[in-house]
């Protein structure tokens, strides 16, 4: 079941801004020719602790996600491992292996720009951030700036399979 969009008047004008830095994240990681996820922490304060892309063509690391990028240095930066009190936004639904780190940063909130319906763990393919069995189940907000997020990422794989702007083959 696709993870459902949350209404559009729950969203706050801090949940639109910080989702603005990473989409502009997110275009750093497709500039770099990594698909284009960006995402960042924010504190309970509304402090950026972290904000990455996706850096798994630039440092050949298939878990250099931009979630666990920006947990990484969000825990190095609070001196914990634990992300209590943390809002993670991010443009595209988690994988199982990035909604498995959020679960174990106990990450209270994520939010999400677009689904992903061939692997998204947040509920589109897979439910980890509600699975029963686990300990911690952060919110879930959806679709915020999703039109956006979803079109950065058409335009990427567009452009690889040479049907957009800059085509060609990938």
């Amino acid at each position: 079941m696709p993870v459902e969009p949350t209404p559009e008047w729950v969203f706050s004008e801090a949940d639109r801004s910080a989702m603005a830095l990473a989409l502009e994240e997110a275009r750093a990681a497709a500039v770099a020719g990594d698909v284009p996820v960006g995402a960042v922490v924010v504190d309970a304060a509304g402090t950026v602790l972290a904000r990455d892309h996706n850096r798994r063509v630039s440092e050949s690391d298939p878990t250099a996600h931009a979630e666990v990028l920006v947990m990484r240095a969000a825990a190095r930066r609070r001196g914990s491992w634990r992300l209590d009190g943390c809002t993670l936004y991010v443009t595209l639904e988690p994988c199982a292996m990035c909604a498995g780190a959020i679960v174990l940063a106990r990450i209270p909130t994520v939010v999400i720009g677009a689904p992903d319906p061939k692997a998204g763990a947040a509920g589109s393919v897979l439910g980890v951030l509600a699975e029963p069995a686990l300990n911690h189940h952060p919110e879930v907000i959806a679709g915020v700036r999703e039109p956006e997020c979803a079109a950065l990422l058409r335009e990427f794989f567009g452009a690889k399979r040479g049907e957009g702007p800059g085509g060609g083959s990938a």
